[in-house]
């Protein structure tokens, strides 16, 4: 039995040189930072050459969920969240109670109707 050692031992198939000449060409970027109210930093990349009005001011922090301006000093204000809605509330919100009461009574009206139990009012 021969005892070569392989050059290939141990190195992951199609693993070659690294290097930039290698991975290709990056791209010009500029870094953003962010904070949020606690103090967190984030920092984002966008491209150089990305109009300054198309880097959002706000963001959310990822580390909290609070929201994270670009001015240190003053970060934004977290902002009123709303509650979770059921969907009881967003029918009522489209309803009226009267409303409400006659769809309930026609559909109580088309049950007894199926069932063959219709009230005579």
């Amino acid at each position: 039995m021969a005892s070569g050692n392989s050059a290939i031992r141990g190195s992951r198939v199609g693993a070659g040189p690294m290097g930039e000449q290698d991975r290709g060409f990056h791209a010009d970027r500029v870094a953003v930072s962010y904070w949020d109210a606690q103090g967190n930093e984030t920092v984002r990349y966008f491209a150089a050459n990305l109009p300054e009005e198309e880097i959002p001011d706000v963001i959310d922090s990822p580390s909290t969920g609070l929201p994270a301006g670009r001015d240190r000093e003053n970060p934004p204000a977290v902002t009123k969240l709303e509650p979770y809605k059921t969907h009881l509330a967003y029918v009522k919100e489209r309803r009226t109670e009267d409303e409400a009461a006659q769809l309930l009574d026609d559909a109580l009206n088309q049950l007894r109707a199926r069932r063959g139990q219709v009230s005579k009012d």
